[in-house]
């Protein structure tokens, strides 16, 4: 046992798609340590790129085994770097993805601390040893004969709370089985990866929580009905499996679910952690959860907030006070809450087209990151100067979530018209993030009439809610009456009101000043980050992981977890149940804050300096995938030398997008906007210059085809220029306090110019979902 005088420490674990990741705090939430394995550069006999195995027909695996190696070396980096026996409890997250056991499970608690784990759990442990992964789309088709077997997306939602997507639970057993029946007979259990995570660390198979059970798509929520019981959906597990008796051996592969809410032990560390690596044999092991909410837990969101996550899929999360499944959005319980309190969700709208059609776009328009972020700093909002001819765009190249869940292509509008490509290629980048963030915002204002938030909604929550900028947007729409001003809406987009009142993002696009920008723009709030992701990225701007010595969200998320879940088993202050999970978070930051003397929270364990950033090269994407090749040759055709001259031409006529209109487009335009220039900083980004959305694209990096014919004394190509991140404005300390710092304000004129479009966008995603165009 460790001397009383030492502090007490909490881990947590993250399984993501490229990484396995630890993070140490201590009492007062403080990072202690950070420690991760990376897949493809600490176990290259996989050759995964990052962390996956992409094969023909969307799908995207990736090796159990290689976790089971990454868990081995990650313990070992602890067990080297760490006192273990000063971790009192132990939280964690994981990708979406399933583990197959194959037949007869083998006993965890009888593993041999002298040999690593994955010399005796081995790849012949598993039935399906490569599984999918949240990106792998390859069982939409079954997803969607799954919601036609159920009567349709409507019914679907209302009986199991989701309708179909391709990472459903649901639709990967019924591929298996009509796939591949030989792995169907062979299985013996399937668990989350979440759950299996959980599993090696207690020696003992662990079920999964309830917020993961509701993802399924086999999971029946009681909600608020009196006298009921969530339970496993008998009959759609019926369907799934093929007959009775299969539905009935789903069930029993998948196991109980915890229903407590999230705030209890599922057991103490194994026998062999504690021999074999040194923890202590008392420490507990807490729920753990996906990686999106462990995420959101970290951000200790406000009732008034909203969670916008960038990444391979984009998922933006709110708190939700009711259970109303539609399928307009995803429903879960929420992951950390406790029995005795009123149940809280969390809506969930997701998007599969996100890091994939941002890389595409900036290897056909652009040279680099810079240069996209760029751009889309210069083009005026819609693409266009014009009020009648914007530009919009939909880029679904992966089957994806309703209203999208039959379309697939890219499709664009010039004048309300479908054509082939844009006339100036340069509105491309804009005009697919335009789409992009409208979708989200689109998608919140028709939640709402659900009644899924309660009697109001977004900053409507707030007591000192903010007007809407046009009269009479505040007066009650009476029911069924068509209002001429919201031109055939459900709802008014120019009213804010019921939109979030700050938007905490997370993810590589959101270090993009043009990006930040663009979201507080769209939603009218100011954005916030995370300030330990404001400094990752100063050093690596451009990737979903951190950088080296930097925490990751999720893995912050499951060490707050298992603080307060040993909190209240030690009856200290923060665990008396004041209030939920996120009120004691706020509570322990708060503490923590003013015994340091308004001190800023440790953002890194020895990492690299800022000044040492990566060059946005290209394939420098998103630990995805996707990008990471030789790049395409497409985009030396669209912007070759003169693209600079253009560049500098426009900013030098006031940042326009062409020559001749007035200052006061440009100000609506805000290439150089007031959250990024000239601003102090503040919080843990003290020293850092300001951020700006201008930066130097890479006019010379990308070739031609005949690139290998040129001489060889030619000049050698351009280093790709640096993309300059977002950096932290000045913040209030309510908000520095929970590590977290303001990057971009809204502007309200941007917002009128946004809201102009809401029509004409909704208008052209009906078309598409009809499949008119």
């Amino acid at each position: 046992m460790p001397p009383k005088g030492l502090p007490t420490l909490f881990l947590g674990l993250e399984l993501a798609t490229d990484q396995l990741r630890a993070s140490i705090v201590d009492e007062n939430l403080e990072l202690v340590g950070v420690e991760v394995v990376d897949f493809d550069a600490e176990i290259p006999e996989y050759q995964t790129q990052g962390g996956i195995f992409t094969t023909p027909g969307d799908a995207y695996t990736t090796p159990v085994e290689m976790w089971l190696k990454a868990f081995d070396l990650l313990l070992e980096k602890l067990s080297k770097n760490y006192d273990l026996t000063r971790i009192k409890a132990v939280g964690g997250a994981a990708q979406q993805a399933l583990v197959w056991w194959k037949a007869p499970v083998p006993p965890l608690q009888a593993l041999d601390p002298r040999l690593p784990v994955h010399a005796q759990i081995t790849s012949q442990s598993f039935s399906l040893q490569n599984p999918p992964i949240a990106q792998d789309t390859s069982a939409h088709t079954h997803a969607l004969a799954l919601e036609a077997a159920l009567g349709g997306p409507d019914l679907m939602a209302a009986r199991v709370g989701t309708c179909a997507h391709p990472s459903l639970v649901a639709a990967q057993l019924l591929r298996v089985r009509e796939a591949w029946p030989d792995i169907w007979t062979r299985t013996g259990r399937v668990q989350m990866a979440s759950s299996f995570l959980a599993s090696l660390l207690t020696g003992q198979m662990v079920g999964m929580g309830e917020a993961e059970a509701a993802s399924t798509g086999l999971w029946a929520h009681a909600g608020s009905q009196p006298g009921s019981q969530s339970h496993w959906d008998e009959g759609v597990m019926e369907i799934v499996g093929g007959s009775r008796e299969e539905g009935h051996r789903i069930w029993s592969w998948l196991g109980d679910v915890d229903i407590s809410g999230g705030r209890r032990r599922i057991g103490t560390v194994s026998r062999y952690l504690v021999e074999r690596y040194g923890f202590d044999p008392e420490a507990i092991v807490t729920p753990f959860t996906s990686d999106y909410l462990s995420t959101y837990l970290s951000l200790c969101p406000s009732p008034s907030d909203a969670v916008l996550s960038f990444g391979p899929m984009d998922v933006m999360m709110a708190p939700a006070s009711n259970y109303v499944p539609t399928r307009l959005f995803s429903l879960f319980p929420h992951p950390a809450q406790d029995a005795s309190e009123k149940k809280r969700y969390i809506m969930m709208l997701t998007s599969r087209n996100a890091d994939v059609p941002r890389a595409l776009v900036r290897d056909m328009y652009t040279k680099s990151w810079s240069a996209f972020d760029r751009l889309v700093a210069i083009v005026p909002p819609g693409g266009s100067i014009g009020l009648d001819d914007k530009l919009f765009s939909f880029w679904l190249l992966q089957g994806d979530t309703y209203p999208f869940a039959h379309v697939k292509g890219i499709y664009r509008f010039e004048t309300g018209v479908k054509v082939n490509e844009f006339r100036d290629l340069r509105a491309n980048p804009r005009c697919l993030l335009e789409s992009q963030i409208l979708s989200f915002r689109v998608r919140w204002s028709r939640t709402l009439p659900a009644g899924v938030f309660g009697s109001a909604a977004g900053r409507a929550r707030n007591t000192n809610s903010t007007p809407s900028p046009i009269s009479g947007a505040q007066q009650k729409r009476a029911t069924g009456v068509n209002n001429s001003n919201n031109m055939g809406l459900p709802f008014d987009p120019y009213d804010y009101s019921t939109l979030p009142a700050r938007i905490l993002a997370t993810g590589a696009a959101a270090n993009f000043p043009s990006i930040a920008n663009l979201a507080g723009d769209v939603f009218n709030a100011p954005v916030l980050m995370p300030t330990t992701q404001i400094d990752s990225a100063q050093v690596v701007p451009h990737r979903n992981a951190p950088a080296p010595g930097f925490p990751s969200r999720a893995a912050i998320g499951g060490a707050y977890i298992a603080r307060w879940v040993w909190g209240k088993e030690k009856g200290t202050p923060a665990g008396t149940g004041r209030g939920g999970f996120e009120e004691e978070i706020r509570r322990l930051l708060s503490k923590r804050w003013a015994a340091t003397g308004g001190a800023p929270l440790r953002t890194n364990i020895n990492a690299p300096s800022g000044t040492s950033k990566a060059p946005s090269a290209a394939g420098s994407g998103a630990s995805t995938p996707y990008g990471h090749g030789s790049r395409s040759a497409l985009g030396s055709t669209i912007l070759v030398e003169e693209e600079e001259e253009e560049i500098e031409e426009m900013e030098r006529n006031g940042g326009g997008y062409s020559v001749g209109f007035s200052e006061t487009d440009v100000t609506r335009i805000r290439t150089v906007t007031n959250s990024t220039s000239g601003t102090t900083m503040s919080g843990s980004t003290l020293g850092e210059a300001p951020s700006t959305a201008f930066t130097t694209p890479d006019l010379g990096a990308l070739t031609g085809p005949n690139a290998a014919s040129q001489p060889s004394d030619a000049a050698p190509a351009a280093t790709p220029s640096t993309l300059q991140p977002v950096t932290a404005m000045p913040t209030s300390d309510a908000e520095l306090q929970l590590g977290l710092a303001k990057v971009a304000e809204p502007d309200v004129d941007a917002f009128m110019s946004y809201a102009a479009l809401v029509p004409e966008y909704c208008r052209l995603e009906g078309l598409l979902v009809k499949g008119i165009v």
